[in-house]
């Protein structure tokens, strides 16, 4: 059974970004692993092709000084709060590092995550950040890597009572396999199904004599969706158990039917209270 010894936390200045902070550093000491702390800096050369778009080259420059001015300041914010909030727990971290590059964070990060055992990532909250969800999306994707997305507050634990939701697919697999260090050191697990849910492979009873095998003892409960929502059953399911880790599988089906016809990760990814830990 792997432990998770390198954890990549992308640095974002709002209040879900504090709140990943908080949870990176804390399951940084709880791993004992290196937190390496990330901030993607804008491209102003990015700003180049505008000039196709009828504005002069003296506008442009204009343009581009202010951005290189913002992301500046916005470099310093996010190097003081690293820094502050690793002082105040340096004693349970063992290792911080902080890596400063330019580009897209939609490339950056999943490239980033690539080498890291864990990546935590802010709730994808639109409100406070468009890029959080690009950013999710593209390390779910193509980083072949867990993601660890911290809800919109910082959670008081992570890890000591988690669920796992099951449905027999490839992408719930590869989140069980990431979830077995957590379970290992959990006080209660949980595997949840419904029938809605469930797809082609494993049923849910099957996963209980194979975590036994990683000397995991969980229980398995089925629930139902909720006015219809599978997500919404999944997440009263979890809090019901008191959850404080639920892990799962992501886009079973192609993002674009979820977001035309609506999902579980949908859901889940809009409404989730708790830490939920995500694989495909």
């Amino acid at each position: 059974m792997g432990f998770i010894k390198k954890i990549l936390l992308p640095l974002t200045d709002t209040p879900c970004g504090h709140a990943s902070l908080a949870a990176g550093l804390a399951v940084a000491g709880l791993w004992q692993a290196q937190l390496s702390a990330l901030i993607t800096e804008v491209d102003t050369r990015d700003a180049a092709p505008l000039a196709g778009e009828g504005l002069s080259g003296a506008m442009i420059e204009d343009m581009m000084l202010v951005c290189e001015q913002q992301t500046s300041h916005r470099t310093t914010r996010l190097r003081a709060m690293l820094a502050d909030a690793s002082g105040r727990l340096a004693a349970s971290v063992p290792a911080t590092k902080l890596d400063i590059v330019r580009g897209r964070d939609e490339e950056l990060v999943p490239s980033f995550a690539r080498l890291a055992d864990l990546t935590i990532l802010p709730h994808p909250d639109r409100l406070e950040d468009e890029n959080a969800s690009d950013m999710l999306h593209a390390v779910l994707f193509d980083s072949g890597r867990p993601v660890l997305i911290v809800s919109r507050t910082t959670p008081p634990s992570i890890g000591t009572r988690c669920c796992i939701a099951w449905n027999g697919t490839v992408e719930s697999a590869s989140a069980l396999t990431a979830a077995l260090p957590w379970l290992a050191r959990a006080s209660a697990v949980r595997v949840l199904h419904a029938g809605a849910y469930q797809r082609r492979g494993p049923n849910a009873a099957e996963v209980l004599p194979y975590l036994a095998l990683h000397g995991i003892t969980a229980d398995v409960s089925e629930f139902a969706p909720l006015n219809r929502d599978v997500g919404a059953g999944l997440l009263e399911a979890a809090g019901a158990f008191g959850a404080d880790l639920l892990a799962m599988g992501a886009y079973s089906h192609s993002r674009l039917r979820e977001l035309i016809l609506g999902g579980v990760t949908r859901h889940v990814l809009a409404h989730a209270a708790l830490p939920v830990l995500m694989a495909r």
